[in-house]
């Protein structure tokens, strides 16, 4: 079944342990985000709030490595949380 309008799909699928989550565009400009099912509740949630930064920052166009990628979702997460918005 296919949602209209929907940006993303959520999958919680069976993964590596040391996979937590993954985000892959599609040609029509949504996006699939995969998550651990072998994860608690908060940190899959945690996981979702990690992936779907890639997506709000368009991780995917924007061109930078993925070590500076990844740096930039950390400094977000430490700026809600010294914010309380996490």
């Amino acid at each position: 079944m296919m949602i209209e309008n929907a940006d993303y799909f959520i999958r919680v699928i069976p993964m590596p342990p040391r996979l937590s989550g993954m985000v892959s565009p599609n040609e029509d400009g949504t996006f699939n985000m995969y998550l651990s099912a072998g994860k608690f509740k908060p940190e899959i949630i945690d996981d979702y709030i990690h992936e779907y930064e890639h997506i709000d920052n368009d991780d995917f166009n924007n061109g930078k490595p993925i070590e500076e990628i990844e740096s930039d979702i950390a400094d977000i997460k430490r700026g809600f949380l010294t914010y309380g918005r996490y």
